[in-house]
């Protein structure tokens, strides 16, 4: 062998050792970069929570996306929001932005809280799927057993709705049944009393029908079958062993607090004005009253995915349950999705050759999206008090980074076992 000249298996082994120091040194431009104070002449602040950790694969693209993430908040005109990314239970980044009302000075910071809109139907999927492990609320209860009096405009749809259907959209019912009321702040008991004038459109399970007020029968039955009210076993069920210290369940709880975002709305471009607070769909908590915080919601998706105990939980709340047919619209910013299937509280979205767990909440003033890949063990959470379409830019564009990542390291391994038989 001539000088100079090395064996495959000594050029792996330099090839690896450049990739291990690449990325501890990526690893720490990265939290440089984080420590930096963001100098544009807008209002933008930051702060960087994570704990320290080892450089891992996602440092890669961590700063590239941090800039990019950083320009869309600033380009939209945001007010406030904050955004977390959880990889193999880790909190790898964790940022927040702006401030919790236009005109005034406070901060967003890791204990903010948001409201969630939808994306509470993610926790209560989660909720849902702990309490039928439990043999608490089996997922295959009939609404009629707990509730005799329920009564819907077709028999055989009253007879055989299930905690599942509730959780799936899949009742029957035609979408947003009596979401009208629930704005008027109508109580969810003379809510529940007047679904039998409803339309049907299917037998129950056939069809996905998107609702806030069946999904919130979920309230009713569960507190029935343990005689614990909805927000006493989200706090003893998920916040409380997950760590989520500032989440909570009512208006109350969200007024009260002084850390709090408040809602904003857009009356220009790149302009947001202050609205009041509101109780808008309280009276639904489960499909739209969870409040939280960035880091709430971190400890949440790393609960989920770092727990082996809620490895057979996972698997249950995320089986699809019914495909659907959502609007172009509501995906736009992803590239191509295979698939759109509805799960409990979680939809589930083929991409990118992977099964992605995500949901959007809205509610005025307020917007929220979550997205979580359980093979890749890596997911992203993004709350705003100034809707806008940054959500739903960003996290698309993180998974498109992410997977292209993961994609690119396997092709190398793959070349690199071929090359050396």
């Amino acid at each position: 062998m001539k000088y100079g000249q090395g064996t495959k298996k000594d050029d792996g082994y330099m090839k690896r050792k450049y990739i291990f120091f690449l990325l501890i040194f990526t690893g720490l431009i990265s939290v440089a970069l984080k420590l930096q104070p963001y100098s544009a002449a807008s209002d933008l602040v930051e702060e960087v929570a994570p704990p320290a950790r080892k450089p891992s694969e996602i440092d890669y693209i961590l700063p590239k996306y941090d800039s990019l993430l950083t320009q869309e908040i600033e380009n939209a005109g945001t007010v406030g929001a904050a955004v977390a990314i959880v990889y193999k239970g880790q909190i790898a980044f964790l940022k927040c932005y702006g401030v919790r009302k236009e005109g005034e000075k406070a901060p967003v910071d890791k204990n903010t809280i948001f409201r969630l809109g939808s994306v509470s139907k993610t926790v209560t999927g989660v909720l849902a799927g702990i309490l039928s492990e439990e043999g608490a609320v089996d997922l295959d209860t009939r609404v009629k057993d707990v509730l005799p009096g329920f009564t819907l405009s077709d028999t055989l749809n009253a007879n055989h709705l299930t905690v599942r259907n509730l959780l799936s959209h899949t009742s029957g019912l035609v979408p947003h049944a009596y979401d009208n009321l629930v704005e008027d702040h109508v109580p969810f008991g003379v809510i529940m009393d007047s679904l039998s004038r409803v339309n049907i459109a299917a037998p129950p399970g056939r069809l996905y029908g998107y609702q806030n007020v069946v999904f919130s029968l979920y309230d009713t039955v569960s507190a029935l079958k343990t005689s614990k009210d909805f927000g006493s076993l989200m706090k003893a069920k998920v916040f409380d062993p997950f760590g989520m210290e500032h989440a909570s369940t009512s208006f109350k709880s969200f007024s009260e607090n002084p850390d709090k975002a408040f809602p904003h709305y857009r009356y220009r471009a790149r302009r947001y004005k202050p609205l009041p607070l509101n109780d808008r769909y309280y009276n639904t908590c489960p499909a739209a009253g969870v409040n939280a915080s960035i880091s709430d919601m971190a400890k949440f998706l790393r609960g989920i995915m770092g727990d082996d105990n809620l490895r057979q939980v996972m698997d249950t709340v995320l089986t699809p349950q019914v495909y659907t047919a959502l609007r172009w619209s509501y995906l736009r910013y992803w590239d191509h999705p295979q698939s759109k299937q509805y799960a409990l509280g979680w939809r589930i979205i083929g991409y990118k050759g992977r099964d992605v767990a995500y949901h959007a909440g809205y509610v005025q003033g307020y917007k929220s999206e979550i997205a979580y890949c359980q093979d890749e063990q890596v997911g992203i959470v993004y709350l705003t008090n100034s809707p806008n379409k940054a959500a739903s830019v960003s996290v698309p564009e993180f998974l498109d980074m992410y997977f292209a990542l993961k994609d690119s390291l396997k092709e190398e391994t793959a070349g690199e076992e071929l090359a050396s038989q």
